[in-house]
């Protein structure tokens, strides 16, 4: 009875995974110089805010699709990691250490979910689908001869 219900946790989880990028992203470009402002006191250039912020939309939008599911989480486990270690290593925070571990949590659930693809609500989901990204993929090959 579990294992039957569990087949359609991947839609609702994109779902909750890709709602704090595409907060995240339209964030950044509603409030352009005050995150600037962040990123340099971290380090980070500012003009990489436009590109993070376009990359955080477009990755949202592709998870809630469930397009390149494998691909894209694997990018997104790399990404959560990457901020954590850029923005949230001041542990004497407490704020810092939780989304410090957020991040990391949120990486971990990408490693699973780059597992286990998108079998159900999604663009690569189908009767074809074997683990694979199937329509995704000729969705790109059709693209790419264009």
């Amino acid at each position: 009875m579990v294992l039957h219900l569990t087949r359609h946790f991947h839609g609702p989880a994109r779902l909750l995974l890709s709602i704090i990028f595409l907060l995240s992203g339209v964030g950044k470009l509603g409030a352009v110089e005050a995150t600037q402002k962040y990123m340099v006191a971290y380090g980070v250039p500012g003009y990489l805010l436009h590109p993070a912020a376009f990359f955080e939309i477009g990755s949202g939008i592709m998870l809630l699709l469930g397009w390149l599911t494998r691909h894209l989480s694997v990018v997104l486990a790399g990404w959560c990691m990457l901020t954590a270690f850029i923005f949230h290593k001041e542990f004497d925070d407490q704020n810092q250490m939780i989304n410090f571990l957020k991040n990391t949590a949120m990486a971990g659930g990408f490693l699973v979910l780059a597992d286990s693809g998108a079998p159900s609500m999604s663009l690569t989901a189908g009767p074809s689908h074997q683990g694979k990204a199937k329509l995704g993929w000729n969705i790109v090959a059709l693209c790419s001869r264009l």
